[in-house]
């Protein structure tokens, strides 16, 4: 894998990163910027709670709750910051024409939050790199308050998938995508991007893809691993921590380059 996304990142091709929240929960924005601002990825995918997690740490240096004490009251997610900063951005942001994962990082900066620098998507902002948002209704903890707009959200979150069908082009003959940690939801955004993309008439194949999470999961195997590459390319299952795999990954990338 380090030597595929080297080869990518030398020879011009996309390498399209998707992340599950635990991936931002974790800590690990810092190794993810440092790919960035080497240019290395060309495009993040992330879920809603990824989104969350990052206005989080980029609010107040720290994210997470105890889901099991706060829901026996009916309290888990009824936190009104986060909830109105993310609805609010969103719902602006969609009226403006952007996509979600623009909209919320163009907040983040306006709005200067104190650990901004610690968001991926103020840093992906920053260096110009599309961040798609693919948001399942009822999934987060945002959808719970009254400041939430389904309409809006899923205009903005659509914006984001035409986005990521209009980049899958760059893969085209050696682009890489990395998956940490989605075991439902970008694995299947991810191959109905590619098979629209195909059916509008771009040839989309021989590149390499990889799935890296802690245990086995059956959608990202076939999701990302087996299926895509059937027409040309490789896919490779690797498993461990993410707080492991994934340093140990960008070190190895940087060396190469």
């Amino acid at each position: 894998m380090v030597a595929a996304v080297a080869k990518a990142k030398k020879q011009g091709k996309a390498v399209v990163l998707m992340a599950g929240a635990h991936v931002i929960k974790c800590g690990l924005t810092p190794v993810l910027a440092e790919l960035l601002r080497k240019k290395v990825i060309t495009c993040i995918c992330l879920n809603g709670a990824g989104v969350i997690h990052d206005f989080e740490i980029a609010f107040q240096g720290k994210t997470s709750e105890d889901v099991a004490a706060s829901l026996i009251e009916g309290k888990f997610g009824m936190g009104r910051e986060t909830a109105e900063f993310i609805n609010g951005a969103v719902s602006k942001g969609a009226v403006r024409g952007m996509g979600l994962g623009e909209a919320v990082a163009h907040r983040i900066a306006q709005e200067k939050l104190p650990h901004r620098e610690l968001s991926l998507l103020y840093q992906a902002y920053k260096y110009r790199v599309p961040v798609c948002v693919f948001v399942a209704i009822g999934t987060d903890i945002i959808h719970q308050h009254p400041s939430f707009d389904a309409g809006l959200t899923g205009v903005a979150s659509k914006r984001d998938f035409h986005t990521l069908v209009a980049h899958l082009p760059n893969i085209n003959k050696g682009g890489v995508v990395l998956n940490f940690g989605s075991a439902v939801v970008l694995p299947e955004v991810f191959l109905k991007a590619l098979n629209l993309s195909r059916n509008t008439g771009n040839r989309v194949q021989d590149f390499v893809t990889a799935n890296f999470d802690m245990i086995y999961h059956y959608r990202p195997a076939v999701n990302i691993v087996s299926r895509p590459v059937m027409a040309g390319g490789q896919g490779y299952y690797i498993i461990g921590h993410h707080e492991l795999m994934l340093p140990m990954l960008a070190q190895a990338i940087m060396e190469q380059l």
